[in-house]
């Protein structure tokens, strides 16, 4: 707009200053200046209608990539939702998992001590089989004036019916009558294979009850009185988790970091860096400073 008006005043002037002329030639020149206005006129709305066009498309293109970014951002921000929502889900899917895998260690450990209560009662058998057929060989009529054996004391209960029991009874919520059960298998059988299960399990009442005090130490017990029993990776994980339940963090961090140096590949172990990770400590590293 500004360079028609331009050209209009060069115009003017031109024909103002121009001196006079016959007016043949006057017409003539004016005609020529008019013809070269009006064709930088047409170049100049060329020039526009260009110009306006390649506006459009640049309006065009930005407007595009700003819906396409906006699109794009959607879809990061619903890939973010669907993956925290897969971390829920396998870490729900970890928690069942882990709770089957201990019911069938369980169920295992009450297979091999019925197995071995089997085992003990066939050579109990076999060693009464023999004594009688000794006793038989040298006495067979039996003597006459013989005294007879006092009678036997009390026996505790079979190994296998006190341990069931008790098993029973936690899983039924039944806390006091397993945690005396559990104490009666340690006391009359604190040497077999289950009895650390029997003091885990104690700890492990304790635990569910809030006594997280009490738990420690009775998960320390586990720790210490059977180093290589199938609980001692258990009792580890529980005890740092009562001791984070304390408020006691450096104390429960290093009590995971200890599981996972001792049993890197168990169950227990994983459970641990899963609660690590939660914390913000990486596994392996002390807690951090708050």
């Amino acid at each position: 707009m500004k360079l028609r008006k331009s050209v209009a005043a060069l115009t003017f002037g031109v024909l103002l200053f121009t001196p006079l002329t016959p007016a043949f030639a006057v017409s003539k020149e004016i005609v020529q200046l008019q013809t070269q206005v009006q064709a930088l006129q047409d170049q100049i709305q060329h020039l526009q209608q260009s110009n306006d066009e390649r506006m459009g498309v640049m309006r065009d293109l930005v407007e595009k990539n700003t819906d396409t970014v906006n699109k794009m951002a959607e879809a990061v921000q619903q890939m973010q939702k669907v993956l925290q929502q897969q971390q829920t889900d396998t870490q729900t899917k970890v928690d069942q998992v882990s709770g089957q895998i201990q019911t069938l260690n369980d169920s295992v450990d009450e297979m091999k001590a019925r197995f071995a209560k089997l085992q003990k009662q066939l050579e109990d058998q076999q060693q009464q089989m023999q004594t009688a057929a000794a006793a038989a060989t040298t006495n067979p009529t039996g003597t006459p004036g013989q005294q007879t054996a006092n009678p036997p004391a009390p026996q505790a209960p079979p190994p296998d019916a006190l341990y069931n029991n008790a098993v029973r009874d936690y899983n039924a919520g039944r806390y006091d009558l397993a945690v005396q059960q559990f104490g009666d298998y340690l006391k009359y059988y604190p040497n077999t294979d289950l009895a650390g299960n029997a003091q885990f399990y104690i700890a492990d009442v304790e635990y569910r009850q809030g006594n997280f005090e009490g738990a420690v130490k009775d998960y320390d017990k586990v720790i210490e009185q059977f180093p290589d029993g199938n609980k001692a990776a258990a009792a580890h994980l529980k005890k740092g988790f009562a001791l984070l339940e304390l408020s006691q963090r450096d104390a429960g961090v290093r009590e995971l970091n200890s599981l996972i140096a001792r049993y890197p590949r168990s169950q227990e172990a994983q459970a641990a860096r899963d609660r690590l990770k939660k914390l913000g400590v990486t596994p392996g590293t002390p807690a951090r400073k708050r």
